[in-house]
């Protein structure tokens, strides 16, 4: 077999086409066979194995510059650049990152996760190589679905003005494209990549130049007719418009094309943009035609394609929040539902078959999906804005602009909140606690059960400001749920167990199961701690806070969020503000690094956020009388 002596991109250099497309097929079976037992990105990385293929033979990774989008396709990348042998670890504790990391390896040039980044990356490695007077390509690849978000546009625009040199693959993986890949668009490509097309264009700019002296009408008149023959001879001329030469668009499993046309694009001066055509989940049939369900992929049975799953009644909380969606919909006709990209991942897909007309998928576009909210709230309606904790992190100028200054009823549903098991750092929902606490206006809150998250929402639809409802990936806990929606005091706790010890623990959200099963061991030691929801991180319930501290109380305070600027810093903010000393604490949650992938049970367990150090602080807090200063 080839791919047993691929250990780096030197070892394709010599490889011809024939020997290149049979290496394309042994990827195949070799990504089909690994991922059906790890898990991961599927179908994009069946789709990109020739472009892969041929980026490495035609560029020198990695003097050349090779940035990968988002990264959902990079596993091919990782073959060919020497990690092959890792994949059984693939998305594992420990094990290979389904991510381009920069500390895996040389031929990694920066770190993704999330998308629309590599053309403003690769702008960044191209100005620092013309600073340098350095001589290399460089190159972004980026799919179509991260072309939606406006920062890929922001970054074109710019390089676009600037003129240097560098590259765009635009692998396009949408079937209503495939019909413009023909003998007229290869045509095309070669006839504005000839040196004698360039040159007549250079010249026609030229001519229309020395007509600045005639008449405002007869300048105008010419210059629309050189448009409207641009327009209907070339494709892409939204690209041209913006400085880009555009080539293509191209079958990217066409190993020979692949190359020509790269090769090409290394000739041309200036930016350049490669649009490229492939299938994907090509080569395992089920893949090519179902691409929500193979875009990424729980381990599966090869020739069924089935994944096992586990026998359980209990609902995930996405499901849940769908459900309470249509639930609260049928209630008030204001109601809206908003995502960025994520309708089947956040559980809307049933919503949106009910209420098409009050819901909309804005595609990757997270600062207009906030400020579309905030718009629909000024016109009185009831926006929900879905969007996982990590992506809402590049809203953080709309929260607080254009909808907490106006104070504004936006309901944020933050899934993903906590940790997400094997996606890793970058999509592990750690931070929205600290960064929204910070804001004022809005409410931020927490359910520890899918029951209890229903009568948040419902609450949160209620209000006249911006309130959040933050709530965990995966399988809730089982809890019967009410029939009718019951409305939540805002910046209440709920005591869930009084205690005789002078000890409590105050957790939030799913941590309360953690509380709790920490209590029961304590209570074998005769020590009886009360158990605390608090539900709400701001407001919180500062009455119950004043009077364990004058009622002389060790607290222990548990969140799956970032310690700093998390709950536990709030309480002890407001200690310090109402002047109340000697209140003896030991804050629980996610440390002050960034938490690499894996199960979430194998994280939390490696940051120490689990029932045994509950259990642990408890017994070495000792009781003591505190009085409020």
């Amino acid at each position: 077999m080839l791919l047993e002596n691929v250990n780096s991109p030197a070892d394709i250099k010599n490889m011809n086409v024939k020997e290149l497309e049979i290496l394309a097929e042994e990827i195949r079976q070799f990504l089909i066979e690994n991922i059906s037992v790890t898990g991961g990105h599927f179908g994009p990385n069946l789709g990109v194995v020739e472009l892969t293929l041929a980026l490495h033979k035609a560029f020198d990774s990695p003097q050349d510059k090779l940035i990968w989008d988002v990264g959902h396709q990079a596993y091919v990348h990782k073959i060919l650049t020497g990690r092959k042998a890792l994949f059984p670890t693939l998305r594992k504790f420990k094990g290979l990152s389904g991510f381009p990391k920069r500390k895996e390896s040389e031929h990694d040039m920066f770190d993704t996760g999330h998308s629309s980044t590599s053309i403003s990356a690769a702008a960044g490695y191209a100005i620092s190589r013309d600073l340098k007077q350095e001589k290399h390509h460089v190159v972004a690849i980026i799919g179509d679905g991260a072309m939606t978000g406006g920062m890929s546009f922001e970054a074109m625009n710019h390089v676009g003005h600037m003129g240097t040199d560098l590259i765009v693959v635009l692998n396009d993986n949408e079937m209503s494209i495939a019909p413009n890949v023909g003998a007229m668009s290869s045509y095309l490509a070669k006839l504005r990549t000839d040196s004698h097309y360039q040159n007549v264009k250079a010249e026609i700019q030229h001519v229309l130049s020395k007509f600045s002296s005639v008449g405002n009408k007869v300048a105008k008149g010419l210059e629309r007719i050189k448009d409207s023959l641009k327009y209907l001879m070339v494709p892409g001329m939204l690209f041209e418009e913006i400085g880009f030469t555009y080539l293509g668009p191209i079958d990217g499993h066409n190993l020979n094309l692949l190359l020509e046309m790269l090769e090409k694009a290394k000739q041309t001066k200036g930016p350049v943009l490669v649009h490229v055509i492939t299938k994907k989940g090509k080569g395992y049939a089920a893949a090519e035609g179902s691409y929500d369900k193979w875009h990424g992929v729980n381990p599966f049975n090869i020739e069924t394609g089935e994944s096992p799953k586990p026998v359980s009644n209990v609902p995930s909380y996405q499901n849940v929040f769908g459900d309470t969606m249509i639930k609260l919909a049928w209630q008030d006709e204001n109601i809206v539902a908003i995502t960025p990209a994520m309708s089947a991942g956040s559980g809307l897909l049933k919503y949106a078959e009910q209420f098409p007309d009050r819901f909309f998928d804005v595609g990757i576009a997270e600062q207009h999906a906030a400020t579309l909210a905030a718009g629909m709230a000024c016109a009185g309606m009831k926006p929900v804005l879905s969007i996982y904790s990590t992506f809402l992190q590049r809203a953080y100028d709309q929260v607080i602009h254009d909808i907490c200054i106006q104070n504004l009823p936006v309901t944020f549903a933050i899934d993903r909140a906590g940790l997400v098991g094997a996606d890793g750092e970058t999509h592990h929902g750690a931070f929205d606690v600290s960064f929204l606490r910070a804001v004022p206006n809005i409410t931020i809150m927490m359910p520890k059960d899918e029951d209890e998250m229903q009568h948040m929402l419902y609450t949160a639809t209620l209000q006249k400001s911006p309130t959040a409802v933050r709530y965990p990936r995966g399988e809730a806990r089982g809890i019967k749920m009410a029939d009718e929606f019951r409305e939540i005091s805002i910046g209440k706790a709920e005591i869930l167990r009084e205690g005789t010890s002078q000890l409590a623990i105050l957790a939030l959200g799913p941590m309360v199961e953690l509380a709790e099963k920490a209590a029961d061991l304590l209570e074998q030691d005769s020590i009886y701690p009360m158990v605390v929801n608090m539900r709400f991180v701001k407001p919180l319930d500062t009455e119950l806070l004043m009077d364990l501290a004058v009622r002389g109380y060790r607290l222990i305070t548990v969140e799956e969020a970032a310690l700093a600027g998390g709950m536990g810093s709030a309480i002890l903010e407001f200690y310090a503000a109402n002047l109340v000393s000697g209140v003896e604490m030991t804050p629980l949650g996610l440390p002050d690094f960034f938490i690499e992938h894996g199960s979430v049970n194998q994280l939390l367990e490696s940051v120490g956020l689990n029932v045994e150090r509950i259990v642990e602080n408890a017994k070495r807090m000792s009781p003591k009388k505190r009085q409020r200063a």
